[in-house]
């Protein structure tokens, strides 16, 4: 199973239409799962606190046996078929495949330390729903260049 952790809910209309887009092509490959957390209810200007607040709910949701990939600007650089085999490596193993995307600060060390890889999706910065739409698109992606499909050339 593929399990996507992400804090914040998509509101632009557009976006959620896109994101359903690719969720609705990836029913017929794998299972996968969103589990959207609420963003901390913590005044912004208390910045780490907020920050251990939502780092918290992402903990609480993560399984021992999950192998987590953090989105992270400090991860590895991973092109689309470096993707297809790590998604296809841990499938393979029996193990949940669990995403995580952080709130719009980021995420504690404790979520780094238990995050098993963690990948850059670009050096670029976007806006944390957008980041959803790509995250989606590059698991479908994944899965056309692990079956030799069209999609991806």
């Amino acid at each position: 199973m593929i399990r996507i952790i992400a804090v914040g809910k998509i509101k632009e209309t557009s976006l959620q239409k896109l994101i359903a887009e690719y969720a609705k092509r990836m029913k017929t490959i794998h299972k996968v799962e969103l589990i959207e957390l609420s963003n901390s209810k913590i005044h912004e200007r208390n910045v780490s606190a907020v920050i251990n607040d939502e780092s918290q709910k992402i903990l609480e949701k993560i399984k021992n046996e999950d192998f987590v990939i953090l989105l992270d600007l400090q991860g590895k650089d991973f092109d689309s078929p470096a993707l297809s085999k790590q998604m296809t490596k841990v499938l393979d193993l029996g193990l949940t495949l669990t995403f995580v995307i952080g709130g719009s600060h980021g995420v504690n060390e404790a979520i780094k330390t238990r995050a098993n890889k963690k990948w850059k999706i670009s050096g670029l910065t976007f806006p944390h729903q957008l980041v959803r739409l790509l995250l989606y698109e590059q698991l479908y992606r994944g899965f056309m260049i692990a079956r030799n499909h069209p999609y991806h050339k």
